[in-house]
């Protein structure tokens, strides 16, 4: 598949998504670029690792920024602090070129994906055709519904 079908796909993929499949997606090219940044690193590429490392930090950034304190309460608070912990900790893995801080950051966003993995809608169940009723919010821990990717 060429490199612009795939941006396409992807596109199409991210338009199509609801809110819990869009960070499923953030966390997926999150760890991606996470995975490049150490690659980057390895190979002495400083650029590719740099590049790598904004792009991981632009989608934790996102992450954040698509919190709703208000429903999400205590469960979005500490997201934050996390989201917060890991973007000092992408800058410091690129100011120190720091492998091992690049693996501690892909371990907490590989942690939080695996949890977002869990959130599914029960097979058998029919899919809510409203703009994201109050019965349907629970499972996005105070994720907003607003998003701009």
């Amino acid at each position: 598949m060429s490199n612009r079908a795939y941006e396409l796909y992807v596109e199409d993929g991210i338009e199509s998504a609801d809110p819990l499949e869009l960070v499923r997606l953030l966390y997926e090219r999150a760890i991606g670029a996470l995975r490049e940044a150490r690659q980057a690193l390895a190979a002495g590429e400083i650029l590719a690792r740099s590049r790598a490392i904004s792009k991981a930090s632009a989608i934790v950034i996102e992450l954040n920024s698509a919190l709703d304190h208000a429903r999400g309460g205590d469960i979005s608070r500490r997201l934050a602090a996390l989201y917060e912990y890991m973007l000092r900790r992408l800058l410091e893995a690129n100011l120190q070129q720091s492998d091992a801080l690049l693996a501690e950051v892909l371990g907490l966003l590989s942690t939080l994906a695996e949890g977002w993995n869990g959130i599914r809608k029960p097979s058998g169940v029919p899919e809510v055709v409203s703009h994201w009723p109050v019965s349907a919010e629970p499972a996005s821990a105070g994720v907003s519904h607003a998003w701009s990717l």
